[in-house]
């Protein structure tokens, strides 16, 4: 974390959006997720700034808790303008931008520094959001991060990939993480969410992979004994706005939203940060015993090896390798 204060200064610092007449205005902002979660951390920090700033001419309407649907259906809801803006987890935003798998390959991010220096690279999002604009009608303004998704079961510790085998491992049904697991030698089970508890206190499954804070929120430790850190996948989600909506807002409030989501990302990077290690803690302390990896380097080699079938949809191996060196700080 040594680099994460500088990483927010450099990435999100900001020069105050002048006085402006703002027009009245809502923004309708959704996500399907509940409060206290990432994507409400963001949305509301989002709400503080731009109707402090707009002197409350400009409001901020959320909807949370899957009120307006699943994430993907959040998606569509920004296309036809039915919302403004959104939060989600970008593995469902590939489904209509491909191009957003480039923050989604296995192992982009080993080291979470790496993760702040690229998503805070102006220059390289700016070339990412155009082309999701093309695909998909929606533009990301910001980035968010969230926890590593680790491995939890029932059965056994995992501190080798020989252990992995035989386990029954829910996965989303995201082509990314399937091959992910069919990498290390596994079938995984692409369980729909809502079913995910009851699959595992039945024993039709013997684990799933989540962050820290899913695990917690979902009180996991009632189903699963045992947690493996593995840094094959970063929550990474998008703020995401409806394009037809922001290409049309007059040039002061499109500068007060463009400021709002930065420093909302900001925000919610600090504060997933702090929470990460607050759910660890409450999980170790609910008992979950923890694993660490002896071979490491072999799960990262196996993971990789599916890049290139993903060339194609991230923009080439020459946008990825440009990735890696941001990443690397080159």
């Amino acid at each position: 974390m040594k680099y994460f204060a500088t990483a927010l200064l450099a990435a999100f610092g900001m020069t105050q959006v002048g006085a402006a007449d703002y027009k009245p205005t809502t923004i309708r902002a959704a996500t399907a997720n509940p409060e206290g979660s990432v994507h409400t951390t963001a949305i509301n920090k989002f709400k503080e700034i731009v109707e402090a700033e707009s002197g409350g001419k400009i409001k901020v309407q959320t909807f949370y808790g899957g009120s307006m649907g699943d994430e993907q259906a959040n998606v569509r809801q920004l296309r036809n303008q039915e919302i403004h803006l959104a939060v989600l987890a970008v593995g469902n935003l590939t489904p209509f931008a491909a191009q957003a798998n480039i923050f989604y390959m296995p192992y982009m991010f080993p080291d979470i520094n790496g993760a702040y220096k690229l998503l805070g690279n102006d220059a390289f999002t700016g070339k990412v959001a155009d082309k999701i604009v093309e695909q998909s009608g929606t533009r990301p303004l910001s980035w968010l991060v969230g926890g590593y998704r680790h491995i939890t079961n029932s059965k056994r510790p995992i501190t080798k990939i020989g252990d992995l085998q035989g386990l029954k491992i829910r996965v989303p049904p995201v082509a990314v993480q399937l091959d992910s697991f069919k990498a290390w030698g596994v079938e995984p089970h692409p369980l729909a969410w809502a079913e995910t508890f009851n699959a595992l206190q039945q024993g039709v499954i013997d684990g799933q992979e989540n962050p820290y804070t899913v695990i917690r929120d979902q009180k996991f430790w009632e189903v699963q004994k045992y947690v493996t850190e593995l840094p094959y996948m970063l929550w990474v989600g998008p703020m995401l706005v409806s394009e037809n909506w922001y290409k049309r807002l007059d040039a002061d409030t499109k500068a007060l939203v463009n400021k709002a989501a930065k420093e909302a990302a900001a925000h919610e990077w600090k504060w997933a940060a702090e929470q990460d290690g607050v759910a660890k803690k409450q999980c170790l302390d609910k008992g979950m015993v923890l694993g660490t990896l002896t071979d490491a380097p072999v799960w990262q080699e196996k993971a990789r090896s599916i890049w290139p079938k993903f060339y194609d949809q991230v923009g080439g191996k020459a946008m990825l390798d440009e990735a890696l060196a941001i990443s690397a700080g080159k």
